[in-house]
């Protein structure tokens, strides 16, 4: 990838984040952080609604089918693990329900939130597995 079309894409990236963010303003979520780099992976948007932490992947595609095919397994297992150290290192979120959510950006429409996008074991979120530097 040439570096213009990089930068084309890190800023639609952004501009992806910047309207999942909002969105999720609007529903009642509080955002804990953005682009949560850790050790392990990158989170795009950390959130919390109540007693649940959400751990949100952005995708930002020309179509939702795209987008929703464009989180691969790898992907997860990076989100998972970067989750695990996320409440690995803040003891206040422990107690709550971890979830993973994906939204779906594609021009001209609001971002779609698709909640529980999958299911982790959570014996895998709170307790760092073997070969893991948490």
């Amino acid at each position: 990838m040439s570096a213009p079309a990089r930068r084309r894409a890190w800023r639609r990236g952004r501009w992806a984040e910047t309207a999942c963010t909002a969105t999720l303003l609007l529903r009642g979520y509080r955002i804990l952080g953005r682009r949560l780099r850790s050790p392990v992976g990158e989170i795009d948007i950390v959130a919390r609604r109540g007693a649940v932490l959400a751990i949100i992947e952005v995708k930002a595609r020309p179509d939702r089918a795209a987008a929703a095919e464009a989180v691969t397994p790898r992907q997860r297992d990076r989100l998972l693990r970067a989750a695990g150290w996320l409440v690995a290192g803040r003891p206040d979120l422990a107690a709550l329900q971890v979830r993973f959510d994906v939204m779906l950006v594609t021009p001209w429409r609001w971002p779609r939130h698709m909640v529980d996008a999958w299911r982790a074991d959570p014996q895998r979120i709170n307790s760092p597995q073997k070969g893991t530097n948490w």
